[in-house]
């Protein structure tokens, strides 16, 4: 070979290639598992402020509401949450998020149940499933 010619060998761009293939194979799942823990962050989030507005709203009307726009509240984006409950005794709500469809999280308080399907278990504490 001359020695004015340099570059690389097509064996040398080929290992080069294989290696950022095997990181590429590596890093896609731990970004997926990462991304999913945002969503469910997300939720969680959405959920615990909303028990805080229910909490606001509670010191005004005596009773727990199940309209999201008396609680002047909205979610984050992808973050859909139901109030399943609403009374002078007591809340629920549950969330879920788009980019997760088949986890759900619920929240309830006071003398509610953690209705309709809700992973809540502990009155005050968010409970998430999948």
């Amino acid at each position: 070979m001359d020695r004015g010619q340099r570059g690389f060998t097509l064996i040398e761009l080929l290992i080069v290639v294989v290696i950022f293939g095997i990181l590429a194979a590596i890093a896609i799942p731990k970004f997926g598992a990462v991304r999913e823990k945002a969503y469910l962050a997300a939720m969680k989030t959405d959920l615990k402020n909303l028990a805080s507005q229910q909490e606001v709203y509670y010191n005004d009307n005596f009773s727990y509401t199940t309209s999201m726009t008396a609680l002047t509240f909205s979610a984050s984006e992808g973050v859909t949450l139901n109030i399943n409950e609403g009374s002078n005794t007591g809340g629920a709500a549950t969330a879920t998020h788009s980019g997760t469809p088949t986890w759900q999280c619920g929240l309830y308080h006071g003398s509610a149940s953690a209705s309709n399907g809700s992973p809540a278990t502990v009155v005050g504490v968010v409970g998430c499933s999948n």
